[in-house]
Parts: C-alpha cells; sequence; structure tokens
C-alpha cells in the first residue's frame, strides 16, 4: 500500500476496492446492455429481461471479487468494500428499470419522492459475500400507488437476482418515531447510507435523527447494546470457544461493532481513526481494532466463499479450509491450521481488550448514578499508597512513580486480590505500554519472586490474577517461555480450551479443590490437599505442565526441560524444582495408566508404584492429574476417570507404603472368594464351591465382588445353549455394566462388540473369561452417545438387539455399513494410526495397544480381526480422547502364550491396520 496521502485520495474517489470498479460493474455497460434488452419488451417480459442482463453482471463481479480476494487474501477492506459497491449497483440499476422503464413517471408530484438507503451493516458499507441487504425506502408522506409499485418491483428483481433483501417502507416520522422505542431499529439508522433516489429526502432524515433521535446522552442506548452483548456472550461461550461463531462470538465482529455504534452515537464520528483524536484510544490501540476488523472480515469473507453461504460457525472442517484459503503453512511442529487458530484467538483477546478500554473510558464520562444504599452501605477498600479507587477499579495516582518501580507491574495484581477490586483500564493501557520494563533483572528479584508466587498460593483467586495477567502480556513478559502457548489452539476435539486458557482453567481447579469446594465430587484430591504436600511445587507445576507444547519434540521432554530454568527463577529450591520437573516430565502417567491400562493387573499398579517411588509424589501427581483432566474442558471429567483415577492411587499408596510384594495374584483371589461367599451367605455349601472352583485366578482379580455375585447368579443351573445376559446402571462410575453368559466358541468378545456398536453403545472397558467348564463370563461397561449410562427405559431395546445379534439373526458387519460414519465437522483431523506391542506391562498377557481414530464400529473391526488371527482377548481397556482412541488389548496366543516373535507381531500389526485402513474408507463414503 502507499503512503497515508495516496489512500486518503484514493478513498476521497471511492475506497479502494479489491479490484477495479470497471470489473465488478461496468455501469456504463451494463445500462447499454439494460436499454438493449428492454426496447420492444412489454409486461412481465420486462422484469425478467432486466433480471437477466443484472444476473450475468452480478455473477461476473462476483467471480472478480471472489478471484481477487484468493489472491490476496487477506485485503478483507476491499474485500467488504466491492461487495458493497456492486450491491449499489444492483440497487441503482433495479430503481433505474423500476422508475425510468417499468413504471415511468416523468413529473412525480412531492408526495412520490422516493430515497433508497443502506442500513445496517450493509449502510455502513461493510459486507461478506452472503451479507444482506437491508434497505429502507424512504418516502415523505404516506406511499402512493406509485412509489408501492416502484419498491415492489425493485424487491422483485433484487429477489430474483438471488439477493437477501431486508426492507421496510417508511416516512421520515416514522423513522424517528420507531427508533425511539426500539434499539435495534434505532442502531441499523445509525449507520444508514444514501443509496439511490431522492437525496434531499435522506438528508432530511439525517438532520431530524440527529435532533430528535442520537441528541441525548446515550446512556439507555449504552446499556441496550451492552445488555444485547451480554446475551449474545452468554448463547455463544467464551472467548476460547474452539469453534468460534466470527461474527457473534466474544471477541468477534458483532463486539467491534458493537463498540463502534456506541462511539458514533455519544461522539458522534464517523470513523474509528476519529476516536484518537479524541483521546478514547492511543495510536496503537486504533491499529489494534483496525488489525483485529480486518482480520476477522478476511476470515468471514472466505468462510461465506468457502460454503457457498453466509456461514459464521467457524467448525473444524472449515478452519482447514479457511486457513489454507488465508496461505497459511505448516511451521515447527504444528499444522497450518493451529497456526492460523492462534492468530485468530489473539486478535479475540485484543477485541476483548479494547471493548474494556473503551466501555471503562465511557463509564467515567457518562457514568451511571450508584443508588444510595449501595454507596452509604458498601466498604470502600483501603488502598496502599500509590493506588486510587476510580468506579470501583484500582488507578494509578501517579504514572511516572508508578513506572520507576518495575515490581510495581506485579504489585498492582496483588492489590487487585487483596482489595477484590479490577483494575481500571487506564492502569492496564500503562502496564500493556511498559511490558518491556519487565526484564531478565526484575524476573531475578526475590520479590518479583515472592509477589509472583503469592498471586497464585495467598489470595485464593489465582485465576482471576493469572487470566488478567495473561490478557495483558505480563504473564508472558514474566515467563517468556509462555509466550508461545499464548491463544494456541490444539486442532483435536477433545481439548475445549487454547493451551493457556486450559493451564489457568487446570490452576482454578486446583483452588477450588484448596478451598474445601469440591470434597464431594473429589475425595481423594482433597484428602490430600487437607493432609499438606508442597503448594510451590503443585502450583509452579501445573503453570508449566503444557509449556512444551506446538514443537516438533514431545511437550512433557521439552516441557520438563524449560521447567529446570523456569522453576529456579520463580524461586523455588534445587529439591523442588527436581520434583516439579518430574511432574512435568510426567504429567500424563497416571491419566494414561488409569485409562489405558488394566489396572485390576497387579503389574500395572507395580510398574507405576515403581515409576512415581514415593507417596510424597504420588500425592502430587494425582491432584495434578486431576486438575489436568478437568482442566480440558466442561465435560471431560466423569464418575468412571473419577473411579479408574481413584483405584489406581489407593493401590499404589497401599503398595508403595506394605511394599510390593503384597501386589500378587494370589492374595487378590482369596480375598477375592472370601468376599463372594460373605455375599452368598444363603448359598448351599455345595454350589458356592462349584462357583469358587470352576474359575482361573485372572477372573478372581479382575472384577468387583457385583460382578462376581451377578455372574454367580447368571452361571447357577446354567445349560449350554443358554446365552444370560445382565443390564445394571452402575451409576458409581457413570456406566452401564453389561454380563454376558454363555458357552464359548471363538469371536463372542467381537460378535458382542459388534451388537454394542449396533446400538449405539461406546465401550469403555470390557473383560473376558472363560471358565474351566467352558463357559464365556464378558463384562462390558458402555455409555450412550453423551458419555452416560442408559436410561432404564433404553434397556429392553439394548438387550433385544443383543440377543439378536448373537443367535445371528442380524450380522454386525453388514448392518454397521450404514452407521460406522465420520461426522463431516470431524473429516478435518489428523489422527495417524500407532500400534504397540507390550510383553512386560502384565505378567500372563501381551497388550496391543492401537491409537487411531474413534469411529462407532472400531473395537468391533478390531476384535474380529484379532478372533480370526485365533487371537485370544482377556480384556480390553479403552481410552477416548475427542477423536482419537486408545483401544489396548490384553491377549494370549491359542496356546495360552504371550506374542514375543517379531514375524507374529508384525503380521498381527498388518492385520490390524488392514482392518482400521477398510474400516475408514467404509466410514468416509
Amino acid at each position: 500500500m502507499g503512503s497515508s496521502e495516496t489512500l486518503q485520495e484514493a478513498a476521497s474517489e471511492r475506497p479502494l476496492l479489491i479490484c477495479p470498479s470497471q470489473e465488478i460493474f461496468d455501469i456504463e455497460a451494463v445500462k447499454a446492455d439494460l436499454v438493449s434488452a428492454l426496447s420492444g419488451t412489454e409486461g412481465t417480459a420486462r422484469r425478467s429481461a432486466a433480471v437477466a442482463v443484472l444476473r450475468v453482471a452480478r455473477k461476473t463481479g462476483r467471480d472478480r471479487i471472489a478471484a481477487a480476494f484468493a489472491a490476496h487474501p487477506f485485503d478483507a477492506r476491499g474485500m467488504t468494500r466491492a461487495y458493497t459497491y456492486l450491491a449499489d449497483c444492483l440497487v441503482q440499476q433495479a430503481l433505474y428499470v423500476a422508475t425510468a422503464h417499468l413504471h415511468p413517471n416523468p413529473n412525480p408530484t412531492e408526495g412520490e419522492r422516493l430515497s433508497v438507503i443502506g442500513v445496517g451493516g450493509y449502510g455502513r458499507g461493510e459486507m461478506a459475500p452472503f451479507s444482506d441487504v437491508d434497505l429502507l425506502f424512504l418516502i415523505p408522506y404516506k406511499a402512493t400507488a406509485w412509489t408501492e409499485s416502484v419498491v415492489e418491483s425493485m424487491l422483485y428483481i433484487l429477489w430474483d437476482l438471488k439477493l437477501k433483501v431486508g426492507h421496510a417502507t417508511r416516512t421520515v416520522q416514522d423513522c424517528v418515531r420507531l427508533g425511539g422505542e426500539d434499539f435495534t431499529i434505532q442502531t441499523a439508522l445509525l449507520e444508514h447510507r444514501f443509496i439511490a433516489g431522492d437525496q434531499g429526502l435522506e438528508q432530511e432524515l439525517a438532520i431530524r435523527l440527529e435532533a430528535h433521535l442520537f441528541s441525548g446522552s446515550g446512556t439507555d442506548f449504552i446499556e441496550a447494546k451492552l445488555e444485547e452483548r451480554d446475551r449474545r456472550h452468554l448463547r455463544q461461550g467464551a472467548r476460547y470457544v474452539v469453534e468460534p461463531n466470527v461474527k457473534e462470538g466474544k471477541g468477534g465482529l458483532r463486539d467491534l461493532h458493537s463498540l463502534f455504534w456506541i462511539a458514533k452515537y455519544i461522539y458522534k464520528v464517523a470513523d474509528v481513526a476519529d476516536l484518537v483524536e479524541r483521546a478514547v484510544f492511543t495510536h496503537e490501540e486504533h491499529r489494534t481494532f483496525e488489525g483485529a476488523e480486518d482480520f476477522l472480515w478476511a476470515v468471514r469473507g472466505h468462510l461465506h466463499l468457502l460454503t457457498g453461504r453466509a456461514t459464521e460457525q467457524l467448525t473444524f472442517d472449515m478452519q482447514v479450509q479457511v486457513a489454507e484459503a488465508m496461505h497459511y503453512q505448516d511451521a515447527g511442529g504444528r499444522r497450518a491450521v493451529e497456526v492460523f487458530m492462534q492468530a485468530y484467538f489473539r486478535h479475540a483477546t485484543a477485541v476483548g481488550d479494547l471493548t474494556r478500554i473503551f466501555l471503562t473510558g465511557l463509564e467515567a464520562e457518562h457514568l451511571k448514578a450508584e443508588p444510595l444504599l449501595e454507596r452509604i452501605f458498601r466498604r470502600r477498600p483501603k488502598m496502599r499508597d500509590g493506588y486510587t479507587l476510580v468506579h470501583n477499579r484500582i488507578g494509578i495516582v501517579d504514572d511516572a512513580a508508578f513506572l520507576a518501580d518495575k515490581l510495581n507491574i506485579l504489585r498492582i495484581y496483588e492489590e487487585a486480590l487483596r482489595t477484590g477490586t479490577l483494575i481500571h483500564p487506564d492502569a492496564m493501557r500503562l502496564i500493556k505500554a511498559n511490558l518491556h520494563l519487565i526484564d531478565d533483572d526484575m524476573r531475578n528479584t526475590p520479590e518479583a519472586q515472592r509477589i509472583f508466587l503469592d498471586l497464585m498460593l495467598k489470595h485464593g483467586n489465582p485465576e482471576r490474577a493469572l487470566r488478567r495477567m495473561n490478557e495483558l502480556g505480563v504473564l508472558s513478559a514474566f515467563i517468556p517461555e509462555f509466550e508461545p502457548i499464548v491463544a494456541m489452539m490444539q486442532f483435536n476435539m477433545y481439548h475445549s480450551y487454547t493451551v493457556d486458557e486450559h493451564t489457568i482453567q487446570c490452576i482454578a481447579n486446583l483452588a477450588r479443590i484448596e478451598k474445601g469446594e469440591l470434597e464431594e465430587e473429589l475425595p481423594v484430591a482433597s484428602s490430600i490437599l487437607q493432609k499438606g504436600v508442597d503448594r510451590k511445587v503443585l502450583y509452579v507445576a501445573l503453570l508449566l505442565h503444557d509449556i512444551g507444547k506446538g514443537r516438533d519434540e514431545d511437550h512433557s521432554i521439552l516441557g520438563a526441560k524449560i521447567v529446570r530454568k523456569v522453576a529456579p527463577r520463580l524461586g523455588l529450591k534445587q529439591d523442588q524444582v527436581d520434583t516439579a520437573e518430574w511432574l512435568v516430565r510426567y504429567h500424563l502417567l497416571m491419566s494414561d495408566m488409569a485409562q489405558k491400562r488394566d489396572i485390576a493387573d497387579p503389574r500395572t499398579v507395580r510398574d507405576f508404584a515403581k515409576a512415581v517411588q514415593t507417596v510424597k509424589r504420588l500425592d502430587l501427581l494425582c491432584v495434578l492429574t486431576v486438575c489436568d483432566i478437568r482442566g480440558v474442558g466442561p465435560d471431560t471429567w466423569n464418575n468412571w476417570k473419577a473411579v479408574l483415577i481413584r483405584a489406581l492411587y489407593r493401590q499404589t499408596e497401599r503398595a508403595l507404603e506394605t511394599g510390593l510384594e503384597d501386589l500378587n495374584r494370589e492374595n487378590r483371589g482369596n480375598e477375592a472368594k472370601r468376599t463372594l461367599r460373605d455375599a452368598l451367605d444363603d448359598w448351599p455349601r455345595k454350589a458356592l464351591q462349584v462357583e469358587t472352583g470352576r474359575h482361573y485366578e485372572p477372573y478372581w482379580q479382575g472384577l468387583h465382588v457385583t460382578a462376581h455375585k451377578v455372574f454367580a447368579d447368571l452361571l447357577r443351573d446354567i445349560e449350554p445353549d443358554d446365552i444370560r445376559i445382565d443390564l445394571h446402571p452402575d451409576e458409581d462410575r457413570d456406566a452401564t455394566r453389561a454380563c454376558f453368559v454363555m458357552a464359548d466358541h471363538p469371536g463372542i468378545f467381537a460378535r458382542l462388540a459388534g451388537a454394542l456398536a449396533l446400538v449405539g453403545a461406546n465401550v469403555v472397558d470390557a473383560r473376558s473369561y472363560t471358565t474351566k467348564d467352558g463357559y464365556v463370563t464378558d463384562a462390558f461397561w458402555i455409555q450412550d452417545a453423551e458419555g452416560k449410562p442408559y436410561e432404564a427405559s433404553r434397556l429392553p431395546r439394548l438387550r433385544q438387539m443383543i440377543e439378536k445379534t448373537l443367535r445371528g439373526e442380524v450380522v454386525a458387519r453388514d448392518a454397521l455399513k450404514s452407521r460406522d460414519k465420520v461426522k463431516k465437522r470431524e473429516k478435518a483431523f489428523n489422527v495417524p494410526t500407532h500400534i504397540a506391542f507390550d510383553n512386560e506391562g502384565s505378567e500372563i498377557y501381551t497388550i496391543i495397544e492401537v491409537d487411531t481414530r474413534d469411529r462407532p464400529g472400531l473395537l468391533y473391526d478390531l476384535a474380529r480381526t484379532l478372533a480370526d488371527s485365533n487371537v485370544y482377548i482377556a480384556n480390553a481397556v479403552i481410552a477416548t480422547y475427542g477423536e482419537q482412541v486408545v483401544d489396548t488389548f490384553y491377549v494370549k496366543d491359542m496356546f495360552g502364550l504371550k506374542y514375543y516373535s517379531d514375524t507374529k507381531q508384525r503380521t498381527l500389526e498388518k492385520r490390524l491396520r488392514t482392518a482400521i485402513a477398510e474400516g475408514v474408507e467404509r466410514a468416509e463414503k
């Protein structure tokens, strides 16, 4: 772009378009074509002839704009102005056809004047490819037959051109009256723009609106716009929602519009740049506003063009396509879409900052009087020297004195937490403009370390301090290693937040557990914190646990290296640094062990105990794991995960305290049999002996007594042809437990998995055991599509489908074809398949871990492939992370041996990969 003078010269003629105006719409040529097409035609044929000419012109114009925008994907202003220019030309030509050819009126009366005015976004001159064209047909008095005919013909022409037209026919008096009654109409009129017709009438409207509608203080208008914004944010969710709405979402275009509407109303400005002269924004803030606006409009433009309609939601599948259209590239271990979305969230954050600064500035000038009682009874917090209270926010008394001591940049956050007040935007501005003061010298000051740690440890609300510091850039200035993860999106369906927001959510969860707010929900984590841990280590480890994300290297390993550098700078002693480093290095270990391994297998607990080594580290890791899972998203933590984490913690704690030799199968088996005898105290002794003698050792240590009791009842007096089923909601685990007993034969596990897939059940855990007398006892824990246990009313249908499949009336392989589909918005995710064999994790089984894309028929495909290869599946543990799933199978070969041979492992892996590939192909058809 040229100098500002050149820009202004161009703007004075016509705002810069993305390509020459002649290429978008050649007014003279189109008018000549219209005259030619209309000559010699009569009646309705005339309108059709005009539409045919304008349709070609519209298509040509849209094609040119789209091509220019593809070549210059960030030229949002040029694009929005070009679509506005095209719409203006079409509206003007529609008026020309209606007045000169369809309803000629050479001598219109005073009452037949007509002015066509653009309102709303169209009036503002900003249009996306599929924006509505909002028109106001302005007339002096009551509509005449001629004006009604002209308006009707114009609308039919525009509708035939497939424009989405919003319209109203009103007098000047109507506009003033209705605008006074309805803030939506008032907002639309605030941005009116003359398009065609009688210009004098439009000028009359402008004068009357200024005098009667926009002359007040604007307090009611401001309140209405802010209420509207709050309602919108409530609907759309937080700024960091990973599928944001570009127009209506937090930090989106509508927030910028609201800001400008209020500014236009209050300050009578025509452009955001004018707010700099009014000292509402600094030059830097104005640049930020324009940068965010340009970026968001560009995203919206590409979104419309790619979907062919007015789409505003940036869904996962569209994120990939928009990133490509805007020429983003893969970089440093991150996909282009992740680089693009980080830019998106940084702009959205900037919009939030600007809005806050602007609104508080308004508050200072247009503050509503507080209710008298509140003024009398509210205790005004006593401020420390250097601070003052401005409209219930912390202000700085003397900017120069504040900046003279760098530590004040941190102290103000401490003061905000101490007094429970927010920081005034003027103070925020000062901080943001002076982040360069946070240098190595300051970072290494013991007082800076104390203040920072106190913000997390002392005031009970670390979330507020960290979020405010993060939004202003203080957090990444104080910990530069944090900067790369600010607004970093992880392109998957598992994480609901950006990495920095996830980190703050984790810290918020930890603070809530500490306050005792989650005692009922999280008894183990709560009791650990009550008995006491090293809080410094825990908070620092949680703050830094994902700091290594977004690079080529494993984020746990890289994160641990970063901790070694950062933790001493935060004031941790060497032994604390070592523990924090270990926690970050292994922050996924407990979650992985609990969710991807069979924790009923003594080897799992033994291996985990060996890795953790001390109860002190176990306590810290357990709390960190709980906070990490809960911080992923609002619905990630559930009873199923709680039960697994709790069980692993308790067993490991016992093993570390009493010695690992307690973890042997025999001890567990004897204990389980004793518990079952107590539970079946009404059974005859002979029947009890049969039951306790018919199972192999893994059965006794793999299931809880409640399942042992169910299987005992199902097996009692069973006949060889019987199929017995028990379905029971297991509320403690957020799952339904499905127990099956029948005569053993190959492939039963796969058939059961197929039956459950057909009814839409998600299997989260499965165990398969064979009795010594030839029966199979299989237990599956299943959830519905919402991740909840099946309601009692749905169990009969579930049972019916399972029975049909087991009897061979329904063949799962065929029936699944139509249901085993990947949703459109999920196709954008790359989930590579990893298959690993582990012969160390269990004493008697080989563990096969399959990490791949999730879909309804996956477990069935894998289980069938293993069965066809004569692999015996003892149990399966399923861990789902959004679109990714890890299916872990504990298996033996047909002779009861592990799979040690590389050749056998490679053959099995090849077969499993083929099954996955064929399934994906089927699912994406």
